[in-house]
């Protein structure tokens, strides 16, 4: 099949499928509401399931993945990674816009798997409502992740860091485990077509806690752009 079927079959199949697991997640709601992470889960692997038999992608992890209480800071070039991040971590709570959290239906699901709602302009108050909720999560033995660039950015480019992150690096004291993503290439933001080929995740050196604010975000920095084309 073409590349526009291909993506037209994938949008039809994984969005309709989509419609069955909000369904579901609302049932567990109601009856068992600490299923719904496991229902979460099982849209994720959906999801993977479809990239990989409809568009023909497939995924590759380089490096060890730790799994617990870390904070995993990861690059941002597609919607693909935000859901996928369920098949690779055991139910991460990750940091959403807190405006997706306010979308009916979905946004009581969001907040029973226990999404982190972002709220990238209310300054010091948004922190430190991210470090308790960060810190609610990690206490359950959960990974955090965050996406520190703020918004999915072409595969490529290497935006700054958010302001946030070396505030919560500190504030946290978690151990940071960078990771590079280079999505974009075959499923690019804003782009209905989907090309088939290979998605990387890119696992960097994990860096302690207590490092210099600048110096930690210098090498997340350099970690989540490492399958990025080297900045002229």
């Amino acid at each position: 099949m073409g590349t526009a079927v291909r993506s037209l079959l994938f949008m039809l199949v994984f969005y309709g499928g989509s419609l069955f697991f909000v369904l579901w997640a609302l049932l567990m709601a109601w009856i068992v509401p600490s299923r719904v992470k496991d229902v979460a889960t099982g849209w994720s692997r959906f999801h993977r399931a479809c990239a990989h038999v409809i568009l023909s992608q497939r995924v590759v992890v380089e490096g060890d993945l730790p799994q617990g209480p870390y904070l995993y800071i990861l690059k941002h070039e597609s919607m693909f990674e935000t859901i996928d991040l369920l098949c690779l971590l055991d139910k991460p709570a990750i940091g959403a816009k807190r405006e997706l959290l306010d979308i009916p239906l979905w946004g009581r699901i969001a907040r029973l798997y226990g999404l982190i709602p972002i709220e990238r302009s209310a300054g010091a108050s948004a922190l430190r409502a991210l470090r308790a909720a960060a810190r609610a999560a990690t206490a359950q033995g959960r990974a955090v992740c965050l996406f520190p660039e703020g918004t999915r950015v072409p595969h490529g480019e290497r935006p700054p860091l958010k302001a946030g992150f070396a505030g919560l690096y500190s504030l946290l004291g978690l151990p940071v485990v960078p990771v590079a993503v280079d999505s974009g290439r075959v499923s690019p933001r804003g782009r209905f077509l989907k090309r088939a080929g290979t998605i990387t995740y890119k696992v960097g050196e994990t860096i302690p806690p207590g490092l210099d604010r600048k110096l930690a975000e210098a090498q997340v920095h350099a970690a989540i752009n490492a399958l990025n084309p080297p900045s002229m």
